[in-house]
């Protein structure tokens, strides 16, 4: 199969499209334009490339997802945070959990896909309101953070990060019960690999990913989620914030 090259004004094609190969390239080049990234959202697929490369468009088979309905902090992190004096928030520091991400080493990888391009990238869509960041916080040091794309009710987890140990799992499973909280169906971690794995994700084939994103990218969350603020821990309720 000839992959197709994005050019101005070229659409991306369909997400079935996607080569067989575990991770599923789809496309190359183009741009990482708010109106490209929203296209690329909206059909299940998503960047990923390395520094110096041109811009490689995917839709895995199967996708990596968290199932809202079926996730719940372990008890063991569940009684770590409430001894930590950590606290919670939601859109408070986009750009610096973006760059953090960015620059926490990955076990087998040399450096990062969250180049200057993407975090550029990813900054304009936060200013747009279509990607957000949750952050935890051990008085003013950010201690752990994720961040996505919200799109109906469905989050596209990107990336997270901890500079402290159990950072990422507080803000994963934060997140997850916000989302929850707010009525969204689905949390997308994209390529299935062992950590998100042992964090409770599952595979799903792509086809029913896309008929479930094609489902629910259009319906908007309960409430506002998105406003900055601060969150609450997973134990201390269903609340449903402002």
């Amino acid at each position: 199969m000839k992959l197709p090259i994005l050019r101005p004004g070229i659409a991306l094609p369909a997400a079935e499209t996607a080569l067989r190969d575990p991770n599923g390239l789809l496309a190359i080049g183009g741009d990482l334009s708010v109106e490209r990234l929203t296209e690329a959202y909206r059909n299940g697929i998503f960047p990923w490339f390395s520094d110096g490369d041109p811009i490689l468009w995917w839709s895995p088979d199967p996708r990596a997802v968290f199932l809202l309905d079926q996730l719940r902090a372990p008890a063991s992190l569940r009684r770590f945070f409430r001894k930590s004096g950590w606290r919670l928030t939601r859109n408070t520091a986009f750009e610096s959990v973006i760059r953090r991400c960015a620059e926490t080493p990955r076990t087998g990888q040399a450096g990062t896909w969250i180049t200057e391009a993407m975090i550029a990238a990813y900054i304009r869509l936060h200013r747009h309101g279509l990607a957000h960041s949750v952050e935890v916080w051990d008085g003013d040091s950010l201690v752990g953070g994720v961040y996505g794309i919200a799109m109906g009710q469905l989050f596209f987890g990107e990336s997270m990060f901890s500079a402290r140990s159990n950072g990422s799992k507080v803000a994963l499973f934060t997140l997850a019960a916000h989302l929850q909280r707010h009525g969204y169906v689905l949390l997308d971690s994209q390529v299935p690999n062992p950590h998100t794995t042992s964090l409770g994700a599952s595979a799903m084939p792509r086809q029913a990913f896309l008929t479930l994103l094609r489902a629910h990218r259009d319906t908007p969350p309960l409430g506002q989620p998105w406003r900055p603020g601060v969150l609450n821990w997973p134990e201390t309720g269903d609340r449903l914030e402002p």
